[in-house]
């Protein structure tokens, strides 16, 4: 029966820091570990993948019942050139209905990475062998210092960690001799002097993050032309850890106030009540809300935040950080969302000057195409920005608009504008796009969620990824544009956001309320 299904072996070679042109999915209701929107002319389209194809092995490991974060790790570390073993969608459904033991099948399929003695093997007694990381250290100074010091090595780049002491603060943030300096407090120091290093721990005054790696690490990286960032490095080594609280809705609600500070665009927790289903799972006072559900709301506005939180009739899931850590965090210039993504994703997310591959699981992170007619009262949104954070965003849809009607959504995050992007533009050039179109939009845009899931991976975001969308037989050809002011919701002049506060008064209110002290 397996001489009858044929696998195939697709060697798919790319450029460096370009993408194999693929997606990799597993989709509600549908087996398998599936080939999807496979580009025209790119590396996955030459080497034979075809829409449909199921991956059974990766570099001849078999993959098929294993976790989809997993097989993408294996592929993202391949390299410039992975080989894929697939089977089309006819035969996969073929094998499945008739039970073919599909690890046989192609077993004996020789592949170029199990013929390269210089690449690890990925999987070690049925297991993904860890990838090395580098790693985040928080040095808190001690009476004696922090209890190193270092060294240059000519012809070699970046600064070396030596002479730990035993019991120091180094030490026990977890540094290693011979460790390589990458960053301090979120600042590259691969290519600063030895004074300039050291005058940049002095003035941290008593408290220091380091981004490190060691030859290990080093050796893979380059092996794999990937970069050392510290979005891709390990958390495990910080003391203070984000808290995950799960609440159960009582009777009176949730039992605290949020509210947003006008300053920072924080969205902080207030006057958590005594004996509160808040207070028994553990939130507090002055906690600040990192994410609502796994959802991110860095960014967002109250009245949206508060949104999510009510769209949890019985229970909530908060991820929240104290001052301290939120300090913490901060000095390393990284989100603490990032520990949530390494705790759900426990394989580790390596990040590279252009990912090889877009990856989606269920279709949680596909961009839209709205197409829309100007109507009476122009498209029916706004757009808005927060001050010194990059993206704009849609806000105040109108209902049945023609915004509305094209799909578009509050939130979401604005891509392109008549097939520019314009993630990189600013603000009055977005505006002024839009301002200068006709009659007809077509607007890609993304979640907050996809947005930020895209951004985190260095995964660019394109039309390619949307599902298509038929064009309109009358329509004229599209032009550069943007939303003129009558295609406002309301006759107010719009308001562009100057931090991530609402426009509303922080006067405290109760849950019904959209000002920027709720309760919950």
């Amino acid at each position: 029966m397996s001489s009858v299904l044929q696998p195939r072996e697709c060697t798919v070679t790319k450029k460096p820091q370009k993408s194999y042109g693929f997606y990799l999915r597993i989709e509600e209701d549908t087996a398998g570990h599936l080939i999807r929107n496979v580009e025209k002319n790119s590396p996955a389209e030459k080497a034979g993948l075809k829409n449909g194809d199921r991956i059974l092995r990766v570099n001849g490991v078999f993959v098929h019942k294993e976790e989809h974060a997993q097989v993408v790790e294996l592929v993202k570390n391949s390299g410039n050139s992975v080989v894929l073993l697939v089977l089309d969608d006819a035969s996969y459904q073929k094998a499945e209905k008739e039970g073919v033991n599909l690890e046989e099948l192609g077993q004996k399929a020789s592949t170029r990475k199990q013929q390269d003695p210089q690449a690890p093997p990925p999987m070690a007694n049925g297991a993904i062998t860890a990838v090395p990381q580098p790693r985040l250290c928080y040095l808190v100074k001690e009476e004696k210092g922090y209890g190193f010091s270092l060294k240059t090595t000519e012809g070699q780049k970046g600064l070396f960690i030596v002479e730990l002491s035993p019991q120091g603060a180094a030490a026990k943030a977890g540094v290693q001799n011979n460790d390589r300096l990458i960053e301090i407090n979120g600042s590259n120091v691969e290519n600063d002097t030895h004074e300039e290093v050291v005058e940049k721990v002095k003035k941290s005054e008593n408290r220091v993050m380091f981004l490190l790696s060691n030859e290990e690490t080093d050796r893979y990286y380059h092996s794999q032309k990937m970069a050392l960032r510290k979005e891709s490095a390990s958390l495990k080594l910080l003391p203070l850890k984000p808290r995950l609280i799960d609440i159960q809705k009582g009777k009176d609600g949730y039992g605290f106030y949020l509210q947003m500070d006008n300053n920072t665009g924080a969205h902080v927790i207030k006057d958590v009540d005594a004996g509160s289903p808040a207070a028994q799972a553990g939130l507090k006072d002055n906690d600040i809300l990192v994410a609502v559900n796994g959802e991110e709301v860095d960014g967002l506005n109250h009245g949206s935040v508060v949104g999510k939180i009510k769209q949890s009739e019985v229970k909530v899931t908060l991820l929240v950080v104290d001052q301290e850590t939120d300090a913490m965090y901060k000095l390393a210039q990284i989100s603490p969302f990032l520990y949530y993504y390494q705790t759900e994703h426990p394989t580790p997310a390596q990040t590279e000057e252009r990912v090889e591959l877009h990856s989606e699981q269920k279709v949680n992170h596909k961009p839209r195409i709205c197409k829309m007619v100007k109507g009476p009262n122009g498209f029916g949104f706004n757009l808005n920005m927060i001050k010194n954070k990059p993206g704009l965003f849609i806000s105040e849809v109108q209902t049945h608009g023609p915004a509305d009607a094209a799909g578009v959504a509050n939130n979401d995050f604005l891509v392109e504008v008549n097939g520019e992007n314009v993630i990189n533009e600013s603000y009055d050039k977005v505006v002024a796009r839009i301002q200068g179109t006709g009659d007809r939009l077509t607007l890609l845009v993304c979640s907050k969620e996809a947005y930020t899931y895209f951004q985190s991976q260095n995964i660019p975001i394109t039309a390619s990824m949307a599902d298509p969308v038929p064009d309109d037989p009358e329509s004229p050809a599209y032009t550069e544009n943007h939303l003129p002011d009558t295609e406002r919701k309301s006759p107010e002049p719009r308001k562009r956001a100057s931090s991530s506060s609402s426009s509303r008064s922080a006067a405290s209110t109760r849950a019904d309320s959209d000002n920027d002290d709720t309760r919950l």
